[in-house]
Protein backbone atom coordinates (compact mmCIF):
# COMPACT_ATOMS: atom_id res chain seq x y z
CA UNK A 1 0.00 0.00 0.00
CA UNK A 2 1.28 3.02 -0.63
CA UNK A 3 1.00 6.63 0.70
CA UNK A 4 0.91 10.05 -1.07
CA UNK A 5 0.71 13.81 -0.11
CA UNK A 6 0.17 16.90 -1.39
CA UNK A 7 1.76 19.87 -1.19
CA UNK A 8 1.13 23.46 -2.50
CA UNK A 9 3.93 25.56 -4.76
CA UNK A 10 3.52 28.76 -6.23
CA UNK A 11 5.79 29.23 -9.62
CA UNK A 12 6.20 32.39 -12.34
CA UNK A 13 7.04 33.39 -15.08
CA UNK A 14 8.07 36.01 -17.63
CA UNK A 15 6.77 34.07 -20.73
CA UNK A 16 3.36 32.30 -20.19
CA UNK A 17 1.51 30.12 -17.99
CA UNK A 18 2.93 27.11 -19.66
CA UNK A 19 6.10 28.19 -18.99
CA UNK A 20 6.02 28.82 -15.08
CA UNK A 21 3.95 25.21 -14.83
CA UNK A 22 6.87 23.88 -16.11
CA UNK A 23 9.02 25.28 -13.91
CA UNK A 24 7.15 24.70 -10.87
CA UNK A 25 6.80 20.91 -12.22
CA UNK A 26 10.47 20.94 -12.44
CA UNK A 27 11.72 22.56 -9.74
CA UNK A 28 8.93 20.33 -7.77
CA UNK A 29 10.99 16.93 -9.08
CA UNK A 30 14.35 18.26 -7.73
CA UNK A 31 12.94 18.68 -4.29
CA UNK A 32 10.67 16.00 -3.77
CA UNK A 33 11.10 12.29 -4.07
CA UNK A 34 8.56 10.13 -6.28
CA UNK A 35 6.34 13.49 -7.68
CA UNK A 36 3.36 11.82 -9.36
CA UNK A 37 1.20 14.60 -10.29
CA UNK A 38 -0.04 18.05 -10.25
CA UNK A 39 -2.95 20.05 -10.90
CA UNK A 40 -3.47 23.73 -11.48
CA UNK A 41 -5.40 25.03 -8.31
CA UNK A 42 -4.93 28.66 -9.86
CA UNK A 43 -3.76 31.31 -12.27
CA UNK A 44 -2.19 34.74 -11.84
CA UNK A 45 -0.79 37.48 -13.93
CA UNK A 46 0.71 40.93 -12.06
CA UNK A 47 0.50 43.78 -14.63
CA UNK A 48 2.31 46.70 -14.74
CA UNK A 49 1.81 49.60 -16.68
CA UNK A 50 -1.30 48.17 -18.65
CA UNK A 51 1.41 45.38 -19.25
CA UNK A 52 1.32 41.41 -18.53
CA UNK A 53 4.76 41.39 -16.31
CA UNK A 54 4.22 37.84 -15.09
CA UNK A 55 2.42 34.65 -15.20
CA UNK A 56 1.90 32.99 -11.66
CA UNK A 57 0.40 29.35 -11.57
CA UNK A 58 -0.62 27.82 -7.65
CA UNK A 59 0.40 24.07 -7.99
CA UNK A 60 -1.10 21.45 -6.05
CA UNK A 61 1.62 18.69 -6.27
CA UNK A 62 1.27 14.68 -5.44
CA UNK A 63 4.33 12.72 -4.33
CA UNK A 64 4.20 8.87 -2.60
CA UNK A 65 5.86 8.84 1.19
CA UNK A 66 8.73 6.19 1.19
CA UNK A 67 8.73 3.41 3.82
Amino acid sequence: MQVARVTEIIASSEKNFDDALKVGVARAYKTLKQVSGAWVKDQKVVIDKNKIVEYRVTLKVTFVLED
